[in-house]
């Protein structure tokens, strides 16, 4: 083939390091969001926060000069506390003890925080073992104790086949019998219930530590031993009938074990809350709803004067090529983080906007609304939307919400309209609080209710949407009265 030049037109999107930095910091969270100023804090010399700066110039006003006051604590040392000499493999802390002061860290930063030195979680097995460690037990119990704990799972039941035992701890001669007394044993240490092999046996085990004048244990004891299918069936009508308990009576059983703990090991494993920062807060003021930026989320960062004023134009030389890098990448930085919190306030107040109904009357008031409605009325892109809405939060007086909340599909109505399905969650939720608990409500009901009201949903759609708001179905719900 002959080979040619061509003159061809066309465009195309070129990802600048701008955009790029842009479009990473809109996708962050406040968290992550915060991490990452932080870190350009650090690698940048240019950038500084301002309110650390005006923070430090106020509050060096009236001061003494610190470097008069360490020449003069250097004067009027006591020179006999301190030895002549140090050996040469000797650290400070060797020789003088070493203290946490109140408002800081033992070697003087202000960033000391008290609650990060907590211990690590504490899990089940550490508890077990820690409870296994203070028992009398020896030997061949041990080491059968060990095994046990090693094989109970986080929410403390028995995962394992007592009869495949002997062969996981190397000792063949071992007895059914000798591994259940041993069994019966790690039973016994808290939580109540662990070492269960199935739930039956884990409500047992911790109604059998109720005091036998606890009402309603008998009935309880009598339901979980022999009917327990039953009582996961929620079948009323057939417990009445086999256990021959009046109803007070089985309402008191019922209620004993409805106050038991499932997976005992939940009680034990230490889970560190997470904690949701806003980035807008949403107030009703003069009768309007009002968004801003939460100000704790955008620190006012600035390009230090001292620094830029360091830089020569004419110069060439490697440090003020250095200094003129780190200005231009603390300003692209500045302007994507304004851009950010720009486009974050933005869909934030058209939100509000296209849904203060739900502001105003709350989730039954809710419209249905998707990305591509307030990427349109911002003119902005639909990527950009949902980069804004994901791990975004806002905080209202109904709670703190992800911006992605307020997006739901509609559901058709009767008279032609649009149901937002978060509205049909909270009417298929009010409607269930207040059915009687002898008679709940079915899924084929409710869907009729909502079809009276205008709102045309099928059953299974009804199911759907239950589920997903963990209500169980009616014969679980099914209570008596």
């Amino acid at each position: 083939m002959k080979q040619t030049i061509q003159l061809r037109l066309g465009q195309q999107l070129t990802m600048t390091p701008q955009l790029q930095q842009a479009i990473k910091l809109l996708q962050l969270s406040t968290i992550d969001l915060q991490r990452e100023i932080q870190e350009a804090l650090d690698s940048n010399l240019m950038l500084e926060n301002g309110e650390d700066v005006d923070t430090v110039s106020e509050g060096n006003a009236g001061l003494p000069n610190r470097a008069e006051a360490r020449v003069d604590a250097e004067v009027h040392a006591d020179a006999g506390t301190m030895p002549d000499e140090l050996p040469v493999d000797s650290s400070w802390a060797d020789t003088y003890d070493t203290y946490t002061l109140a408002g800081g860290s033992s070697d003087g930063r202000d960033d000391y925080d008290l609650f990060a030195q907590q211990s690590s979680p504490q899990t089940l097995h550490d508890h077990l073992t820690w409870q296994l460690e203070l028992s009398r037990l020896e030997g061949r119990d041990r080491s059968i104790a060990e095994a046990l704990i090693d094989a109970i799972d986080a929410d403390g039941y028995l995962r394992l086949d007592l009869a495949e035992l002997p062969a996981i701890i190397a000792m063949p001669d071992l007895e059914a019998d000798e591994v259940e007394a041993v069994l019966h044993r790690v039973q016994s240490f808290d939580p109540i219930g662990v070492g269960a092999r199935d739930l039956r046996e884990c409500l047992l085990l911790q109604l059998r530590q109720l005091p036998a004048e606890q009402p309603g244990r008998d009935g309880a004891m009598r339901i979980c031993s022999n009917h327990f299918p039953a009582l996961g069936r929620n079948d009323l009508d057939d417990l009445r009938r086999r256990t021959q308990l009046d109803e007070d009576g089985l309402r008191a059983a019922l209620l004993l074990v409805r106050s038991l703990q499932p997976r005992p090991g939940a009680l034990i494993a230490e889970v560190r809350p997470e904690y949701v920062i806003p980035d807008v807060m949403v107030r009703r003021r003069n009768g309007r709803w009002e968004v801003e930026l939460n100000p704790e989320t955008t620190p006012k960062l600035r390009v230090n004067a001292g620094y830029a004023d360091l830089i020569r134009r004419a110069d060439q030389t490697a440090d003020n090529l250095c200094l003129k890098s780190h200005l231009q990448e603390a300003r692209w930085f500045i302007k994507s983080l304004a851009s950010r919190n720009d486009t974050v306030l933005r869909v934030a107040a058209k939100i509000v906007e296209l849904q203060q109904d739900f502001f105003d009357f709350g989730e039954e008031a809710m419209r249905p609304l998707v990305l591509r409605d307030v990427a349109e009325a911002l003119e902005l892109h639909e990527s950009t939307v949902s980069r804004v809405t994901t791990q975004k939060y806002m905080h209202t007086p109904r709670g703190t919400l992800e911006f992605k909340y307020f997006f739901s599909s509609h559901v058709g109505t009767a008279g032609g309209g649009e149901c937002s399905s978060t509205a049909i969650r909270a009417v298929i939720r009010k409607l269930v609080a207040a059915e009687q608990p002898n008679k709940p409500l079915s899924d084929n009901k409710i869907a009729g209710i909502l079809s009276e009201q205008g709102i045309n949903v099928a059953r299974r759609t009804v199911a759907k949407y239950r589920e997903a708001m963990g209500i169980p179905p009616s014969n679980e719900r099914k209570r008596l009265a």
